[in-house]
């Protein structure tokens, strides 16, 4: 088991873990998505932009640049955990969308994670 993330400290005082591998990539890819780009002191880079975009015009435009940051930030940073199977971008009225299929090169398996942002 790994770091939980949001990180916090469990009932016993110590440093929560995540209930199982599936929960830990889907936490990484969550933090890939929601770290902006120069906030991680030794990775300055590590991050995918999608934060940058939360004030742009919503449009077709932006779920397209969307999708793009997205799948290279995944292929860059979590390449050798997941295969991106597909990537969908919604913009919808204030919100974005980010839903994510990817298969676990663990154990080969298909996951859907869904990610909403509020514009």
């Amino acid at each position: 088991m790994e770091i939980n993330y949001p990180f916090r400290i469990d009932g016993s005082g110590r440093v929560a873990r995540t209930k199982d591998n599936d929960t830990h990539i889907r936490q990484l890819i969550e933090q890939l998505l929601f770290t902006e780009s120069g906030e991680r002191v030794n990775r300055p880079d590590f991050g995918s932009g999608l934060q940058q975009l939360l004030f742009a015009p919503n449009s077709g435009e932006l779920a397209t640049t969307t999708q793009f940051l997205v799948q290279g930030a995944l292929e860059q940073w979590l390449g050798d955990l997941i295969q991106v199977e597909a990537i969908d971008v919604q913009s919808v009225e204030s919100r974005l969308e980010v839903t994510i299929q990817y298969i676990v090169r663990r154990n080969q398996e298909r996951q859907v994670a869904a990610f909403i942002r509020e514009v």
